[in-house]
């Protein structure tokens, strides 16, 4: 009997590219998994020509991009492991859900339907795109800052590039031993 590798596909959230993956491809890889990114329905190959045609990824709803996993996960030789990023964490978890793989890892997966709490970060960086009525039904690029607020390391913004400082708490400053130590995470927008 052959040994085969197990499967992990990689999805990515929205205002990213599958070749963001690459990295934790070749992580997998190394570690022994067959990884794969595939892209979101109508992506192109490259960063640059999906955004020469942003018509190809608009107006795509959870349940065609669901089934173009779905299609591609039942071409594979065995069910894979899930990991998404954002939205493509919940794309994960909805295919988990669908017996499409063996384990799913939403990181920062996006809220389903009914779940009311988005982090406040997340209103402000996209609220320019959604509160737009011409942005209905288009696909539409964040800018540097939106991204960073949204999804982009908000917790660690690089020197210069916050509008706003980081809290940190003084060194002085006595924390009673039942309460554990916190960090406070930068604002971005």
């Amino acid at each position: 009997m052959a040994d085969t590798k197990a499967p992990v596909v990689f999805i990515h959230g929205l205002w990213l590219h599958a070749t963001s993956w690459q990295p934790w491809q070749e992580l997998f890889a190394g570690a022994g998994y067959q990884p794969s990114a595939p892209g979101w329905p109508g992506d192109a190959d490259t960063v640059e020509a999906t955004r020469a045609n942003p018509d190809g990824v608009a107006n795509k709803g959870i349940d065609e991009i669901t089934d173009h996993y779905a299609k591609i996960i039942d071409a594979l030789p065995a069910p894979p492991i899930l990991i998404g990023h954002s939205f493509g964490g919940l794309i994960a978890e909805k295919l988990l859900g669908m017996d499409r793989g063996t384990a799913a890892i939403g990181i920062d997966a996006a809220q389903i339907k009914g779940v009311l709490q988005l982090p406040l970060s997340q209103l402000r960086g996209t609220l320019s795109i959604f509160a737009n009525p011409a942005n209905r039904h288009k696909a539409v690029s964040l800018t540097a800052k939106e991204f960073r607020c949204t999804s982009g390391g908000r917790s660690r913004p690089r020197p210069g590039r916050c509008s706003r400082p980081r809290p940190r708490p003084s060194p002085r400053t006595p924390r009673p031993r039942s309460t554990p130590p916190t960090r406070t995470a930068g604002r971005c927008c």
